[in-house]
């Protein structure tokens, strides 16, 4: 058995309680070492064989994989945040599915909520923003047609920056001419929930002049929107006005 597990979004005490089984039960532990917090792998138990895939290809990873089941190990791929973002996971698991090899899937904390934790903020205000869109600026792997910043920002809800912090500059650019203002709040957050955690508030546009004045070039978040100003409705949630099936409006 091949277990997938989402390794949080930086402490080691916040990975799943179910992520944490499976890495003191696994025989092998293939972990995302430029990302995954080191201090997970605690909870390795004595013996178990450990590997580094920042060094490995798609091809090297899976060979380790399919070593361990012939040996009848059991084999967890640990990585980052949550797998369902930016995590490869499609592309390792076609690779297991074409071999035959079962495999699992265990969600973990992404870094967007380690993040928001940081900011003590919420990412959805009533009358603010009810949506969140999470994307990166084209790099070195592009974007689909039709999903650049500025046609994104255009919406102007809240936005979720991931692996875009070495291109500030350009980022800042694109989000006003979507449709941000330069006065906009937003927060860049570094390396969230990790000891060396840094946060640091600004605006639109001075996203580049606070990553280079923090010397932040990668591994953070950027985050964009009103949301991160302190004025919003208050939600119908626990209006007493408000009749839900649990609870009857009052006059």
């Amino acid at each position: 058995m091949v277990d997938f597990v989402g390794a949080g979004c930086g402490a080691a005490d916040l990975i799943t309680v179910r992520g944490m089984k499976l890495l003191q039960s696994a025989d092998v532990i293939i972990y995302a070492g430029s990302l995954v917090n080191p201090e997970l792998l605690e909870y390795a138990k004595k013996g178990c064989a450990v590997y580094d895939s920042a060094r490995l290809t798609l091809e090297e990873i899976t060979d380790i994989i399919v070593r361990a089941e012939k040996a009848g190990l059991h084999t967890v791929r640990l990585q980052t945040g949550d797998l369902s973002l930016y995590g490869a996971l499609r592309e390792q698991a076609e690779k297991l599915e074409k071999l035959g090899i079962e495999y699992r899937v265990t969600p973990g904390v992404s870094s967007m909520f380690g993040a928001a934790a940081a900011l003590k903020a919420e990412y959805t205000l009533p009358g603010v923003s009810q949506s969140v869109i999470v994307t990166r600026m084209a790099g070195r792997t592009a974007v689909p047609e039709g999903e650049s910043i500025p046609a994104l920002a255009a919406h102007g809800c809240t936005m979720v920056i991931f692996l875009s912090a070495g291109m500030t500059a350009e980022l800042s650019e694109r989000l006003i001419r979507g449709g941000y203002s330069p006065d906009t709040p937003a927060a860049i957050v570094y390396k969230a929930t990790w000891k060396d955690e840094k946060v640091c508030r600004c605006t639109v546009g001075r996203l580049n002049e606070t990553a280079a004045a923090n010397g932040i070039k990668k591994t953070a978040l950027i985050i964009v929107g009103r949301v991160l100003d302190s004025g919003h409705e208050l939600s119908k949630l626990y209006d007493g006005t408000f009749g839900t099936g649990y609870r009857k409006a009052k006059k």
